[in-house]
């Protein structure tokens, strides 16, 4: 029989859009899950805004913090310290109250400060450690993501699944997983062995497909690039992970976004995209 998969979108896949819109076109465009982008929320509405979620009949399939990063990173600089900086995306988790239970809060390290790599694993053990604890409070999930090595020393010290994953078992909570993008980690060395050894410590999939990037935000549909998604798919799905597959892409600073298109037929055409690599996977 054919496994079922859920569909969700990323709020930064539907970026020109504000987070009304999202929720009601998500809803109409049946989607099922949303990957919240706090950067989407007016403080003064914020909890207004949250109960559309559920009255649109949409899951949370992951938050995306304001600051998300363990260290400064090119998108979020400030502030520098990261306990400051950890103490702000547990205020996040704070905000989202009842509606946090079980849903998988995203974060990266960030830059290595000098290139020290191992500074950071240093310090994310200890700090991890102790938001993990935080977060327990709420019932909520962290879920590291390693980037891609495009953004490595930019966004990231961690760009294989492999050393997220020494991370995850260093941190040593139970309510710290991690987050495979298809678009960071497919060029991975034993990428689906790499996946496999993560078992039920994947907490979000997010999927975009992969061309050779003309800017740091450069992505495409599914199954218009080189990522082989059957494949992957198969390797998510044996791994045991149960949650929604988050369309996430980012399009700009190139010279076709996506962003200026029809973001509606973007979110038709992936859910056909992935429908169709969904197939593939289960039937070959």
């Amino acid at each position: 029989m054919m496994p079922r998969y859920r569909y969700g979108v990323s709020e930064f896949t539907t970026m020109p859009w504000t987070f009304e819109q999202d929720i009601e076109r998500y809803a109409q465009l049946g989607v099922e899950a949303i990957e919240v982008c706090e950067i989407k929320l007016d403080e003064r509405r914020r909890d207004e805004q949250l109960a559309l979620i559920a009255q649109h009949g949409l899951a949370i399939s992951s938050v995306q913090p304001r600051i998300r990063t363990l260290f400064p990173s090119q998108s979020q600089p400030e502030p520098l310290d990261p306990r400051a900086r950890m103490a702000l995306f547990s205020q996040t988790i704070q905000r989202f109250g009842p509606l946090a239970q079980g849903v998988p809060f995203v974060t990266n390290t960030g830059s290595p400060p000098g290139g020290n790599i191992q500074r950071v694993y240093d310090v994310g053990v200890e700090v991890y450690r102790e938001l993990a604890d935080e977060a327990s409070r709420f019932g909520a999930r962290i879920a590291l993501e390693p980037l891609n090595p495009s953004i490595m020393n930019v966004e990231t010290a961690i760009w294989t699944i492999q050393q997220a994953l020494h991370l995850v078992t260093q941190v040593a909570r139970s309510n710290f997983g991690v987050c495979i993008d298809s678009w960071n980690v497919w060029q991975n060395a034993d990428l689906f062995e790499a996946i496999a050894a993560c078992g039920d410590r994947i907490f979000v999939v997010q999927l975009s497909d992969w061309r050779t990037p003309r800017s740091f935000q450069d992505r495409l549909s599914i199954g218009q690039g080189e990522i082989p998604f059957p494949a992957f798919l198969r390797a998510i799905h044996a791994s045991g992970f149960t949650g929604p597959y988050v369309l996430e892409i980012f399009s700009a600073d190139v010279p076709d976004p996506l962003w200026e298109g029809d973001l509606k037929q973007l979110i038709r055409d992936n859910r056909t995209n992935l429908g169709v690599a969904w197939q593939a996977a289960f039937t070959s």
